[in-house]
């Protein structure tokens, strides 16, 4: 059985600022914007290749803006940083560590995020009393 997860909530005080920050400057996808009724508006947003998206606007989270911390996996720190610098996005120097390089970004509210570029893992080779092999 698979368990994905789907939708992850970004509590935001102003919604439409949040909106232009994560579309017009981060990249995300715009996927659905509803106001269900007076106390829900529903803002799905969507990372370029993500079958995950976040979701903004009243009526979605009881967390408290800026509370929230994602982390995102990307092919290439450097080329994240350059496009979130180039688009105005204020992030941290490239941080390489054992488990990856980092950026780490905050959005107008102060949710923290992190990119993550993962380390080349080296190819393992079969040991000789490897399960997958006939005896």
């Amino acid at each position: 059985m698979d368990w994905k997860i789907e939708l992850v909530p970004v509590p935001v005080s102003d919604v439409d600022a949040s909106k232009a920050f994560y579309v017009d400057q981060i990249g995300f996808n715009a996927d659905f914007d509803e106001r269900v009724n007076p106390e829900l508006r529903f803002v799905q947003l969507t990372p370029p290749g993500s079958a995950c998206s976040v979701v903004i606007g009243p009526g979605t989270t009881d967390m408290v803006p800026g509370s929230q911390r994602i982390q995102i996996v990307v092919p290439s720190a450097a080329e994240a940083r350059q496009h979130l610098v180039e688009h105005g996005v204020q992030t941290s120097d490239i941080t390489p560590l054992d488990w990856g390089t980092f950026v780490y970004f905050s959005d107008p509210d102060g949710n923290q995020w992190s990119l993550q570029e993962l380390p080349e893992i080296p190819p393992t080779l079969p040991s000789e009393e490897s399960p997958d092999e006939p005896l």
